[in-house]
């Protein structure tokens, strides 16, 4: 999966004759399921068309701080803050140097002063202006503010020169920014798949068997290991979580559905984090309409349903973390102990219902975590984005151990 998927993504287009290079990049862009919020100077409209970049991009192409014919006001620092990545191609000259004085008299300039975000340059110029002393220090300096920049190619310039400034292409600088956006993380090309939430065994169309889990410990470990430059598909049983763009979300219902979707891509997943309730049990012949309220006593046959973790466990190589959950009531080292080696899971995360803020349905929670080397970890009670993250951190020394 692209790490430019679900992205948004502010491209600031200024004066060169490198602007039309930008139609193709904008595809690639949205090809990698990028959303594509394009920037123009003034200049820049007169090399290409807004109506192009617009086409393009699927959105209004923005010049000006307002529309004189609607009166809308193009909000610089609403753009800025909302952008993943500031993206200014072709960079001119002049442009890189009002940046680097902290000049804003245009909507781009003002919305690169209010970016948050990591901000990358692709300059394009003549090679005299590329040499030039003013505009290597001004490069200097936007870097130490922590700008990135994509250096220019050198060949056959505009003007007739042949040297450096020429506008990296597009497929080059889509690639530099892919690399850029996973090179510092830990999990960067690796592949995570996430269980999350309850499942629902159909007892008839409009009844069922399930449990109060909301699959919020999941979807945090997912948005977690997503974070981290993992590729992650997170396996949902029914809640009302969303998750992120860039996260590949299944949504079952049955814990055989959940098995059939994990069995699909446990093979090429290195880290595997079964959190989801799994139901046990399922009824044995579901009926086909509703049950109607007939009899004083009512009984329903159940099996075993299918042991996700313990499958998944049977199969599991060296090359692959194995992270089960337990939530227990009593007794629960114990059981979480016995869990592990019966699973053949690397490790065991250990809810107990007996500690105030943890299990279902609470924005908290108090795990204890337990290896195959018999190490046991106890955590504090913390809200489980920063559960997730200590699980995660479990994940990458393991896999770390493994490589």
């Amino acid at each position: 999966m692209s790490s430019l998927k679900g992205k948004n993504i502010v491209l600031g287009v200024c004066g060169s004759i490198a602007a039309y290079k930008i139609a193709s990049l904008i595809r690639l862009l949205v090809k990698e399921e990028a959303a594509v919020q394009v920037i123009m100077t003034p200049d820049a409209t007169a090399f290409i068309t807004p109506l192009t970049l617009s086409t393009l991009s699927k959105k209004p192409v923005l010049v000006d701080y307002y529309d004189e014919k609607t009166g809308e006001w193009n909000n610089h620092v609403h753009l800025g803050l909302q952008a993943d990545l500031m993206l200014i191609a072709p960079a001119s000259a002049n442009t890189i140097a009002k940046m680097a004085n902290g000049f804003c008299d245009n909507l781009l300039t003002a919305t690169y002063l209010s970016a948050k975000c990591p901000i990358y340059l692709a300059p394009a110029m003549d090679l005299d202006m590329w040499k030039h002393p003013a505009t290597q220090r001004n490069l200097s300096l936007l870097n130490s503010f922590g700008n990135i920049i994509i250096p220019p190619n050198s060949g056959e310039l505009a003007s007739g020169l042949v040297g450096e400034g020429r506008l990296a292409e597009p497929e080059e600088i889509v690639a530099f920014l892919e690399h850029s956006l996973t090179a510092d993380k830990p999990l960067a090309g690796k592949s995570a798949l996430v269980t999350a939430g309850p499942t629902y065994e159909a007892i008839d169309p409009v009844r069922f068997i399930g449990n109060h889990s909301s699959g919020k410990m999941g979807y945090a470990i997912a948005e977690e290991l997503l974070r981290l430059g993992a590729s992650v598909t997170l396996v949902s049983g029914p809640t009302h979580l969303q998750a992120s763009t860039g996260i590949n979300k299944i949504a079952v219902q049955s814990a055989q559905q959940m098995y059939d979707s994990c069995a699909q891509v446990f093979d090429r997943s290195d880290i595997i984090i079964m959190s989801a309730a799994v139901a046990d049990y399922t009824p044995s012949n579901p009926a086909t309409e509703k049950i109607k309220k007939k009899a004083e006593d009512f009984s329903i046959q159940l099996k075993k349903t299918t042991d996700i973790l313990g499958t998944l466990g049977a199969c599991k190589t060296a090359k692959q973390t194995l992270i089960g959950f337990a939530l227990e009531t009593n007794n629960e080292l114990a059981h979480a102990q016995d869990k592990l080696v019966r699973k053949n899971a690397d490790f065991i995360v250990l809810n107990s219902m007996q500690d105030k803020g943890a299990g279902f349905g609470t924005d908290t929670n108090k795990v204890t975590i337990l290896s195959r080397q018999g190490d046991i970890n106890t955590f504090e009670l913390k809200s489980k984005e920063e559960v997730a993250k200590d699980i995660c951190k479990i994940a990458i020394t393991h896999q770390q151990a493994i490589d």
